[in-house]
């Protein structure tokens, strides 16, 4: 090259429809992500619950105990699972702490209603008052 030659530029390239979308898509794949972790973010059961479906639609006290009833039997209390003896005492201990506390109790459709019966027993025994059984709204 001579001191009097420029050097060659590419001229500018029109913009394409790719070019304008490429931020967009950017943006939403971010979005996507953090909605996807947020959504793992949510307090889980300690196994597997489908709840019994009921007319009934009223809203359950998020504050108050949550007792699981699996359709095995398993029993847990605020996602930590227990025996019968252990989730009486349990609930013992927290109703001397609060006793205004009410439960909510959740069995699996497919439980055994001896099996949620009992449970509501041992519930009554640990000093419940106050029972919630939560269930789905009918389809």
């Amino acid at each position: 090259m001579s001191a009097g030659q420029r050097p060659l530029q590419q001229p500018p390239r029109p913009r394409s429809e790719d070019d304008r979308i490429l931020p967009l898509i950017n943006v939403v794949f971010l979005l996507l992500i953090f909605f996807m972790i947020a959504g793992q973010m949510s307090a889980t059961d300690a196994f597997r619950v489908e709840p019994a479906e009921s007319r009934s639609e009223g809203r359950p006290d998020s504050e108050n105990a949550l007792v699981l009833v699996g359709a095995d039997g398993r029993l847990a209390l605020d996602g930590r699972e227990l025996d019968a003896d252990a989730l009486e005492n349990a609930l013992r201990q927290r109703l001397a702490d609060n006793d205004e506390l009410r439960v909510r109790l959740k069995a699996d459709g497919r439980a055994e209603a001896v099996d949620v019966v009992a449970v509501t027993e041992r519930l009554r025994d640990a000093g419940v008052e106050r029972l919630q059984l939560l269930t789905v709204p009918e389809r």
